[in-house]
């Protein structure tokens, strides 16, 4: 029979120590435990084990740390990316109802000067809204939302809350067209407010000017410039500008000026239209005062009230010429006075 080649069959005495050992293992676990739960003697030996141990935990655990983070950071952005495009909507709708909002605020305040204006000066006027415009420096006009069906007419002199706009040159049956006082075809009577001078606004593309001022008229840098009256087109004292500079015409026999308008023509959204019905008032021949040969500068409701309170200045007496006679309208370098423009004849 040949001899047994497997693993060797344990003995009898094995088999009963076995128990015993693990017996004796279990006890001694307790053993441990006990102890070490009343008198901690174990702690320093498991604070020590857990240091030697955390490095190999650290990287167990780090795949899965790795995963999550790179999870969550795909989910942030996403979310992120999400959140600021919603909030740059949020932005542009923002923005976009501040300047509708800006600009209703922007027409409402021009609306109150133009009541303010209608309700303080008593004149007869209808407000209408700006369709078009044409500031071309040889060609400065208005096309008004304001035709014949609303009554408007060829003539009718056009304000803002600042002073005098221009008139209404032509009509259609929803339209009608403004030549603004900057344009080179209109002219305008005026009087300086200050001292009563009468003299002539050109229009100048963008500007205004004064043309053939005496020199003894006593015109100053800042004088306030407004309508005479005189054609019957446009109301009495009604601003036109302020003399913003003077010098000298090509034969230093007279004065130019230089006015920045008072109304407001390159701006706003309506304007008002004097009714045929507005009074229209000439001013009267000013008279001497006593010897001091002084001469009063027309005044009028519609002056004091259309007039901004900054442009609103005291009439002063105005020096005579050196023959002691008061100015009268300037003369031309050929000793002829000059002719008013159609635009503004009676």
């Amino acid at each position: 029979m040949p001899p047994y080649a497997g693993p060797p069959i344990a003995s009898r005495s094995g088999d009963a120590a076995s128990p015993l050992r693990l017996l004796a293992y279990l006890v001694l676990a307790i053993t441990l435990i006990v102890l070490d739960d009343q008198a901690g003697w174990l702690a320093r030996l498991r604070d020590q084990a857990n240091v030697l141990v955390q490095p190999a935990w650290n990287l167990a655990g780090l795949p899965g740390r790795l995963g999550n983070q790179v999870r969550d950071n795909a989910a942030s952005h996403g979310q992120l990316v999400a959140e600021n495009r919603q909030l740059r909507n949020n932005l542009l709708v923002a923005n976009a109802r501040l300047t509708r909002l800006q600009t209703a605020a922007l027409d409402n305040a021009q609306l109150r000067e133009l009541l303010n204006v209608a309700e303080r000066s008593g004149l007869d006027v209808q407000l209408a809204p700006i369709l078009d415009i044409d500031l071309d420096p040889v060609k400065q006009r208005l096309v008004l939302a304001a035709g014949s069906r609303e009554g408007v007419h060829v003539g009718q002199a056009v304000i803002d809350a600042g002073g005098l706009m221009g008139q209404v040159i032509s009509v259609t049956a929803s339209t009608s067209t403004v030549l603004l006082l900057t344009d080179p075809d209109h002219a305008v009577p005026v009087t300086v407010a200050r001292n009563g001078v009468r003299l002539i606004v050109y229009g100048r593309g963008d500007t205004l000017e004064l043309r053939d001022i005496p020199l003894s008229a006593g015109v100053e840098v800042g004088d306030e410039i407004v309508t005479s009256g005189l054609g019957g087109r446009f109301p009495v004292g009604f601003p036109v500008g302020s003399i913003a500079a003077l010098r000298p015409d090509d034969t230093h026999a007279f004065l130019v000026g230089e006015l920045k308008p008072a109304a407001a023509l390159d701006r706003g959204r309506d304007v008002l239209l004097l009714r045929p019905g507005s009074p229209i008032r000439i001013p009267p021949e000013p008279a001497a005062q006593g010897g001091d040969d002084q001469q009063s500068s027309p005044t009028s409701a519609a002056a004091a009230l259309v007039a901004p309170s900054h442009a609103r200045r005291e009439p002063a007496s105005q020096p005579a010429n050196a023959d002691g006679q008061r100015p009268s309208l300037p003369s031309s370098a050929d000793g002829q006075r000059p002719s008013l423009p159609p635009e503004v004849r009676p």
